[in-house]
C-alpha cells in the first residue's frame, strides 16, 4: 500500500513539476520566499492591534504560537522522524526534477513547513476576522504558497497535504484556546463593523481593516512585474 501511494505521489509530482515556464520560474521562486511577505504580516498585526487594542496581545501571542507550533511539528518533529528525502535529493529522480535557480532545499521534505505555516496563518486569521473576502484571499495565498513548493521541486504533493493538516490542527487548537480564554475574561473576539460605511470615518475604517489584503495584492503585482522584467 505504501509503495502504491509513493508511486502515485511521485507521478503526480512529476506531472505538476513538469508544467513550467520562464515566467513562472521567477514568479514561484519569489512567491515561495517568506521574507517577501513581511509587509503583509506586519499589516495583519497592525489590524489586530488597531481593532482589539490592549486585548490584541493575547491574539498576537496565539497567532505566534500557532505558527511556531506548525513549524516545529513539521520541521522539528515529523521531518526528522520520517526522513523522507525531497524530490531534489532523490537519486531515482535525478535529471527528472525541474529545479529553479539551483534551489534544492534541505534533505528531508515530509511534511512541508511552508504549507503548515501558510495554512495555519490562513485558518487562524479566517476564524479571527470572519469575513468572506479575508478567507478567500488568505486560502488562495496559502494554496499558491504550497503549490510553489511542488513547482520548485522541493516537495511531493503528499508533503503538502501533510503540512496542510499540521497547519489546520495548529490553527484550530490555538484559536480554541484563545476563544476559551476570552470567554473566561468576557472579552470579545468579534471584529468591529466600523460604523456606517457611507461616512468618511466608516469608509476610512473599512480601508484600514482591509489593508493587509491590499498589501497582499500589491505584493503579488510586484512579483508579477519583477518576473516579467526578468525574462
Amino acid at each position: 500500500m505504501i509503495d502504491i501511494l509513493n508511486t502515485l505521489d511521485t507521478n503526480v509530482f512529476l506531472f505538476l513539476n513538469g508544467i513550467h515556464s520562464a515566467f513562472f520560474d521567477g514568479f514561484m521562486y519569489v512567491f515561495s520566499d517568506k521574507w517577501v511577505w513581511v509587509p503583509f504580516y506586519c499589516a495583519l498585526l497592525y489590524v489586530i492591534i488597531v481593532n482589539w487594542k490592549k486585548q490584541s496581545l493575547w491574539i498576537i501571542l496565539s497567532l505566534v504560537v500557532c505558527i511556531v507550533l506548525a513549524d516545529q511539528i513539521s520541521s522539528g518533529i515529523i521531518k526528522n522522524l520520517v526522513e523522507r528525502p525531497r524530490p531534489t535529493h532523490n537519486p531515482a529522480l535525478e535529471g527528472m526534477v525541474h529545479i529553479v535557480n539551483g534551489y534544492r532545499g534541505g534533505m528531508y521534505g515530509f511534511v512541508s513547513s511552508h504549507a503548515a505555516n501558510a495554512f495555519g496563518l490562513a485558518l487562524f486569521c479566517s476564524l479571527l476576522f470572519r469575513r468572506k473576502i479575508y478567507s478567500i484571499m488568505l486560502f488562495v495565498w496559502a494554496a499558491l504558497t504550497a503549490y510553489s513548493r511542488i513547482y520548485l521541486g522541493v516537495h511531493y504533493p503528499f508533503d503538502i497535504v501533510g503540512g496542510t493538516l499540521v497547519g489546520v490542527f495548529s490553527a484550530l487548537l490555538c484559536y480554541a484556546v484563545l476563544k476559551y480564554f476570552y470567554s473566561k475574561k468576557s472579552y470579545s473576539l468579534e471584529l468591529d463593523k466600523g460604523g456606517n460605511q457611507t461616512t468618511t470615518k466608516g469608509f476610512l475604517y473599512q480601508v484600514r481593516i482591509y489593508l493587509p489584503l491590499w498589501i497582499l495584492l500589491a505584493t503579488v503585482v510586484g512579483i508579477v512585474l519583477s518576473s516579467i522584467l526578468a525574462l
